[in-house]
């Protein structure tokens, strides 16, 4: 067992209300849990099933040199990135808005 934290934005309310089976959402998108290795990877399989348009985070605690691992779905402004086999999260640039 080990902690999970799922932070979702934009995806659907059947999602969300299936979230709530597994985790606690503690705000709203919001959602943390202590399951086993297989229950992350099952809700994980919900989520790429389900996002639609919405984006996700999750992160689980491991033996990692960070102690942490995570995983994303969906657009978003920021995207994991490997440095030297330590998972960090970079920034894309703004995109213009046709003012």
């Amino acid at each position: 067992m080990s902690l999970l934290v799922v932070i979702t934005e934009n995806v659907p309310p059947r999602m969300r209300g299936r979230l709530a089976i597994w985790l606690l959402e503690m705000r709203a998108g919001v959602y943390v849990g202590d399951v086993s290795r297989r229950t992350r990877e099952m809700i994980w399989e919900q989520l790429v099933e389900g996002h639609e348009e919405g984006n996700v985070v999750m992160a689980w605690a491991s033996r990692s040199e960070s102690g942490y691992d995570f995983q994303t779905l969906g657009v978003n402004r920021r995207e994991p990135v490997d440095y030297d086999g330590l998972r960090l999260v970079s920034f894309r640039p703004v995109e213009p808005t046709g003012l």
